[in-house]
């Protein structure tokens, strides 16, 4: 298995292809955007330039992992010698369900069709495919060259052997997969997303701001960042999406997004995607609390 087709070039779409075509797979990264396959190679470099200058790479391997890098614009050209796909593009269930129809009739019946989702469940994916045996999560941490978790769900038809296989595959790129079952949010985000939103809540209610809130968990719980500063950096609008699908799926109102949160994405205020969230990150400024204004 060394044709890799990754689906979409935003974060974790050019994180993987990078993850990957360093390991020795030909890549191929399919978005129907130009603009975003430019940035995602961009990425790509810098990142590379960086491991290059900390001496974690050479220049050579920098170059070898540039060039098993090929995009498309198409799924059907891209995904054509493809032995495993990994869909990693915007967290909508819509969205995702046609892109499984398009790549089951695209890719070889013995093509492995994966996604990257946070929290989507992977029987409901699979179920617009005539493969759901084939059909597995991959849901990879960002940044996804650093971070070595792999959460590896099986739907409920995912076959053995699928699973076997892309526990394996998440080894070779120097991974640790964790087989998970599919729920709504499966491990990480079941326990992550519900934990962001408290802390959220009690911004909400005035009971500390931003900074106290997140020194508190950094210096008390030992976490290397704070809550609401990953928040801003995993993006708003992909913590609302979370919340709203475990909200829907266990309808259950622990998982409400709270108020808060919901005001904030609706004003754009996504975190470090968009240059604001609980802290500002615009060039040149300290980060600060800009999230009062929506207090109320």
């Amino acid at each position: 298995m060394k044709n890799i087709a990754v689906i979409g070039a935003g974060t974790m779409g050019n994180g993987i292809a990078h993850n990957f075509a360093q390991n020795g797979f030909k890549v191929q990264l399919i978005d129907v955007s130009e603009l975003a396959l430019k940035k995602g190679l961009e990425t790509i470099s810098k990142n590379l330039d960086r491991m290059v200058s900390k001496e974690t790479i050479s220049e050579a391997k920098k170059a070898a992992t540039l060039s098993n890098i090929t995009t498309f614009t198409h799924i059907k050209e891209g995904v054509e010698h493809a032995n495993l796909v990994i869909e990693a593009a915007t967290e909508h269930v819509d969205l995702k369900l046609n892109i499984f129809k398009t790549l089951d009739e695209a890719c070889a019946m013995d093509t492995i069709l994966a996604t990257n989702t946070s929290s989507i469940s992977i029987t409901k994916i699979a179920s617009v495919t005539s493969r759901p045996h084939m059909v597995i999560g991959m849901h990879f941490m960002n940044p996804v060259p650093l971070m070595t978790l792999v959460e590896v769900i099986r739907g409920y038809n995912t076959s053995q052997e699928v699973t076997k296989t892309i526990m394996e595959i998440s080894k070779t790129l120097g991974k640790t997969p964790v087989e998970v079952n599919d729920y709504p949010g499966f491990v990480a985000n079941r326990i992550l997303m519900p934990m962001i939103n408290e802390s959220i809540e009690t911004l909400y209610h005035s009971i500390a701001g931003v900074k106290e809130i997140d020194t508190v968990m950094k210096l008390g719980m030992a976490h290397p960042m704070g809550p609401l500063q990953l928040a801003d950096f995993i993006g708003l609008d992909v913590c609302l999406s979370i919340l709203n699908v475990m909200y829907d799926g266990f309808k259950n109102p622990k998982y409400a997004p709270c108020p808060l949160l919901v005001n904030m994405v609706n004003a754009g205020k996504l975190g470090v995607k968009s240059g604001e969230g609980f802290y500002d990150y615009a060039e040149n400024k300290k980060a600060e609390n800009i999230s009062k204004q929506f207090l109320k």
